[in-house]
């Protein structure tokens, strides 16, 4: 294999942990252990967020985190790769928004624009979540959404949700 080439094939990919039951901080621990075997090279984490859930309210807090990591995989194996990691972590999609063990989003695939029946990337509620912007503003302010042309900074600042973001770790 040119060593070159296969450099030239990797990707920067954002993702968005979440977790809010049981023990957070070790799935997100074992979630990012998971990604850097199974999907690429972490190269960026954020500081460790809690926020009220989204969506269904009635549930526990969320500890959320956002990556970046170095990627050989297309869009779609990234997705595999992610929902395999999920699983094995005993993630059941039983109810949409609802309380989960780990939840791993793809946000941004380089500044690419991806439109699958099962894959939209940009995520397409990015701009709609604080507790998405706020750990990806920590780690990559001034990366520009290919959708909206605004960077991530920019993005949390017009952003209309009122949910708080602590930061926890």
């Amino acid at each position: 294999m040119n060593p070159s080439r296969h450099f030239n094939a990797m990707k920067e990919v954002f993702l968005l942990l979440g977790s809010n039951v049981g023990d957070t901080i070790r799935h997100l621990d074992i979630a990012r252990q998971l990604l850097l075997e199974e999907v690429g090279a972490l190269s960026r984490s954020s500081s460790i967020y809690c926020t009220k859930a989204w969506g269904i309210t009635e549930q526990p807090d969320f500890l959320n985190q956002a990556v970046s990591l170095i990627s050989p995989y297309p869009p779609l194996e990234v997705l595999d790769r992610i929902l395999s990691i999920e699983k094995k972590m005993g993630r059941h999609r039983l109810v949409k928004w609802g309380e989960r063990i780990i939840d791993i989003d793809i946000l941004y695939y380089n500044h690419q624009i991806v439109d699958y029946p099962n894959l939209k990337i940009p995520h397409p509620l990015l701009q709609e979540r604080n507790f998405a912007l706020v750990p990806l503003v920590e780690i990559a302010p001034d990366f520009v959404h290919p959708v909206f042309l605004l960077s991530n900074a920019e993005l949390l600042a017009q952003s209309a949700d009122p949910l708080e973001v602590e930061k926890r770790v």
